[in-house]
């Protein structure tokens, strides 16, 4: 599964989930039995060579449209913010479907 998520950087250990507009970079995170497997960053969200099943946002406020566009569904990550946080969020079905 890859998981695609704006970020405010590249530096895994200090980056933080960001807004769609406010992102500095995107990450796509790959997640197979239960590990992340690689993790690849890009200035556009759609410049990677495989595609993203899900973006993950930060708020229930994004707007979902140019994502779905790519038939990636919309997950929120309410509180976790890092990356490891987040996969092991998305791991126990703790991200939320986006409330549109």
């Amino acid at each position: 599964m890859y998981l695609l998520l704006p970020m405010d950087s590249t530096n895994e250990e200090e980056a933080k989930l960001a807004k769609v507009f406010e992102a500095k970079t995107w990450a796509q995170v790959n997640v197979e039995d239960g590990k992340i497997q690689s993790i690849k960053y890009n200035d556009a969200f759609d410049g990677f060579d495989e595609i993203s099943e899900a973006v993950v946002l930060e708020n229930d406020f994004e707007n979902p449209m140019m994502f779905m566009d790519y038939n990636m569904m919309p997950l929120v990550a309410h509180t976790q913010r890092s990356i490891d946080d987040i996969v092991e969020a998305y791991l126990f079905r703790e991200l939320h479907d986006l409330a549109y």
